[in-house]
């Protein structure tokens, strides 16, 4: 990309009222420089008058006492101006970075890294900030000198043409110095710029880091740099320090030259007394080229910073036009060949979909298929490159997208918690919802439950509420349930959430059925069971769309969720052996040919105990059951043998779902003991305890 000016980063967000204050600097600035090359002419007059005329010229020190408060009162002026000028340009240069990041797609914002983009908006954006009023003070600091040139040669041209015997070599300075400073300024930034972006990545990893006890290694990462940034700052040092060496020889110099030479004319007649007074102060301005080296230092720092920053200024936003959503929409959803490229990879391949209004539909895929990206398209996060995506009949690039995320709500897997308190984060949102909405929102997410066992509840502050992965996503879902318009999006919103939390969240979505529409990307069998409709996504292509019910006879649909062929279909509710890992497995005979049919031995039939709440069972881990033969082949026979009985240590039983051979039959309490022994014995003995 073209390199712009140096000023072009901050002037390009400067509002009209900062141009005017840029305008004030200039003009005081330019004022206390004309008062500065007065003043020695007026310096000089009122001691050739003070000589002539033997007596006090009072006129003479007058004027040369305004002179004098004009220059400083000025330079005040420019320092109070130019403050709070670079502060405000620093803040609008942030602000618009920051407007330009967020309105823009997510494939162009996120192309920078996290810590990068830190270091863009906090340091590079000051430095850059400081350009304009620099340059509108520089033009004072190039005015001095130039001016003192031009007022020796008008006193006396050999003093003039003494000080510029050492001008060359002083201009020679100051270009390799300007040159030098950019190049280790564009280092020393990228070095800075790495270090925060590897300790963004550290930080928004911690607990992997932490289980994998790697923290030293990281440090080493993130420091390595160090090393690097500190040869360019010695080389920053270095080059400013051979800068002012150099100036702190020549500039003398060429003083001491231009006054030996004006001093020879006073001596010859050429010019007076006055005179020399005036040229003396005439070299220290004119040889004050030194002032330049920290101006063009601090703009040369400030051009490589505006480099920086021009990519996101650039950065184009979301097109958009005046449409409207029609008022009362069900929101129904269609897509139409739908395209999406990513370095040269197709994303998705032609899916086109109806979802109806009021219905629900959960996205199913296997890894990388592109269920997120169809969601983000389905809810414009972000464009297709081909096809187009309506909400209602209307085109979503066609409406406003301040209006559009009044109508459309997310929630992700990993949700932002934004804001000062709970309420805050749950209210977070282009328009504030009420607490009572805020506080209904918590309840059908499940969060109320957590939130009540806060300090100070929904007002209590982010950072005193140590909060879990399924709470931040039942924060998320509160969010999107309290913003909830005419098409709600759940990109993996459930995902930490234990089966039975889920179902409850997914009752609070069938409450609002006919209310909106619902889109799930799925990778439980029980959400995707609990929608209306499944798009199958294979590749990126649309596979099928159906029942979750008529997909499951599909072997390779239920690969999906790794769920072996010949498993039933699963439901959202849990059954009486509990859930599963995605939800309710119903038993299963011990070779897999289906579901497992208890077939009850002759005798009576055994006793049954109250079969367990989906809750209890959930959270029972460890069960008693009974002993076993010493032989580990089964249960213990109830007939004592001749003699004490040996005392047993209990082993851990098998999963419940599991059916035992030879033991009780699914559902069956295993605290209960039947009749009949449990190694087929005729019933009536003594049970084992």
């Amino acid at each position: 990309m073209k390199s712009s000016p140096p000023r072009a980063a901050s002037l390009r967000t400067t509002p009209g009222a900062g141009r005017l204050s840029l305008a004030a600097v200039v003009v005081c600035s330019t004022g206390a420089a004309l008062a500065a090359l007065a003043l020695p002419a007026a310096l000089g007059a009122t001691v050739d008058d003070l000589l002539t005329r033997r007596q006090i010229p009072w006129s003479g020190l007058l004027l040369c006492a305004a002179l004098t408060a004009a220059e400083v009162a000025l330079d005040a002026l420019v320092a109070l101006l130019g403050g709070s000028t670079t502060a405000t340009l620093t803040a609008r240069l942030r602000t618009t970075l920051v407007d330009r990041v967020v309105r823009a797609e997510p494939r162009h914002g996120q192309a920078v890294a996290s810590g990068d983009l830190t270091t863009r908006l906090t340091a590079n954006a000051a430095d850059a900030a400081t350009v304009a009023v620099t340059a509108a003070t520089a033009a004072s600091v190039v005015l001095l000198p130039l001016g003192a040139a031009v007022a020796l040669f008008l006193i006396d041209p050999w003093a003039a043409v003494a000080l510029l015997v050492g001008a060359p070599a002083f201009v020679l300075l100051l270009r390799t110095l300007i040159r030098r400073t950019a190049d280790v300024s564009a280092d020393y930034q990228r070095e800075q710029a790495l270090i925060a972006t590897r300790l963004t990545e550290v930080l928004d990893g911690i607990d992997t880091v932490r289980a994998a006890r790697t923290a030293t290694s990281e440090h080493a990462r993130i420091t390595e740099p160090l090393s690097a940034l500190s040869g360019h700052g010695h080389r920053t040092w270095r080059i400013h320090g051979r800068a002012v060496g150099a100036s702190a020889v020549l500039l003398p110099l060429l003083t001491v030259l231009v006054l030996a030479v004006a001093g020879l004319r006073m001596s010859a007649g050429a010019i007076s007394v006055g005179d020399l007074f005036a040229v003396s102060r005439y070299a220290v301005l004119a040889v004050g080229l030194g002032a330049l080296t920290g101006a063009f230092a601090a703009i040369s720092r400030g051009r490589t910073a505006a480099r920086r920053l021009e990519p996101l200024l650039d950065l184009p936003a979301v097109p958009h036009s005046s449409r409207t959503l029609p008022p009362g929409g069900p929101g129904t959803v269609e897509l139409c060949g739908i395209e999406v490229v990513r370095d040269g990879r197709r994303l998705l391949r032609g899916v086109s979909l109806t979802v109806p209004g009021g219905s629900s539909l959960a996205v199913v895929g296997r890894s990388g298929s592109g269920k997120s990206l169809l969601a983000a398209v389905a809810g414009r996060l972000t464009d297709p490159d081909a096809g187009t995506v309506t909400l209602d009949g209307v085109p979503l690039d066609g409406v406003d997208p301040v209006r559009l995320r009044d109508e459309i709500a997310f929630a992700f897997a990993r949700p932002a918690l934004l804001g000062t308190t709970v309420e805050d984060t749950i209210a977070f949102g282009a328009t504030e919802p009420p607490p009572a909405t805020v506080h209904e929102a918590a309840r059908a997410a499940s969060a109320d439950g957590f939130i009540a066992l806060l300090p100070l509840g929904y007002r209590t502050p982010l950072e005193r509420a140590p909060l879990s992965g399924g709470e931040c996503q039942r924060l998320g879902l509160a969010r999107a349930f309290a913003h909830r318009g005419r098409l709600l999006i759940l990109d993996d919103a459930t995902s930490s959430l234990d089966t039975i939390t889920e179902a409850h969240v997914q009752r609070a979505l069938a409450r609002h059925t006919g209310t909106g529409t619902t889109i799930v990307v799925a990778h439980r069998v029980s959400t995707a069971a609990g929608a209306d409709r499944v798009v199958w996504l294979d590749d990126g292509a649309v596979r099928a769309v159906a029942p979750h019910a008529a997909l499951w006879r599909d072997p390779a649909y239920r690969a999906v969720f790794h769920t072996p062929a010949d498993a039933p279909p699963e439901t959202p509710n849990p059954g009486p052996n509990g859930p599963g890992p995605d939800g309710p497995v119903p038993p299963r005979a011990p070779e897999g040919s289906g579901p497992a049919v208890p077939v009850r031995p002759e005798g009576p039939a055994p006793a049954r105990a109250p079969e367990t709440s989906p809750s209890v069972a959930t959270a029972r881990t460890e069960e008693i059951v009974p002993p076993r033969a010493p032989d580990g082949s089964g249960l213990a026979g109830p007939v004592r043998p001749e003699g004490p009985v040996p005392a047993r240590a209990p082993e851990t039983s098998p999963s419940p779902s599991a059916p035992r051979p030879d033991g009780p039959t699914p559902g069956a309490s295993r605290h209960a003991v039947p009749p009949e022994s449990r190694n087929g014995a005729p019933a009536g003995r003594e049970e084992v305890r």
